[in-house]
């Protein structure tokens, strides 16, 4: 019988910026989107974000939310993405990344709650899951996900 730690009760992380160091546009879509090329370079800054573990089940947000509706909260949503409703979180966000800047704030904040739940309420999600439900969140969510620079290229 293995040693089981016990779960975490908080956790804090940063939601990094990223900068575009280029960016190439391929064509465009029927469906008004772009296909494009880019790199993603993540930066050593951003949103700071606490995660804590709630007894009573869903998720809870506080701090510079920017008063987003609910539906439209892409930290909400990737909460909701992780299929837990048994389970209860609060967390709380620091913007420094300003909103709508390009720096991929609201793509790193949703990418960095997937990453923390799956962590906090010990989901034991492998990163082939955590991808798949980070693309129905946004084209740049995986990136983040993936928590590196990287090429990317697609849907933009």
């Amino acid at each position: 019988m293995g040693i089981q730690s016990a779960p975490l009760s908080a956790l804090e992380a940063c939601s990094p910026a990223k900068l575009n160091l280029f960016l190439h546009v391929t064509g465009r879509r029927a469906d008004g989107y772009h296909n494009l090329q880019t790199v993603f370079q993540l930066l050593n800054w951003g949103d700071e974000m606490r995660f804590e573990r709630r007894e009573a089940p869903g998720v809870t947000l506080s701090g510079d939310t920017d008063d987003i509706a609910p539906a439209d909260n892409l930290i909400l949503r990737a909460a909701n993405a992780l299929g837990a409703p048994d389970l209860g979180a609060h967390i709380h966000i620091r913007k420094q990344i300003p909103r709508g800047g390009g720096l991929g704030g609201g793509s790193s904040n949703a990418a960095t709650t997937l990453l923390a739940l799956n962590r906090l309420w010990q989901l034991d999600l492998d990163r082939d899951a955590l991808m798949t439900i980070a693309l129905t969140l946004g084209a740049d969510v995986p990136v983040f996900t993936m928590g590196h620079s990287a090429w990317a290229e697609g849907i933009g």
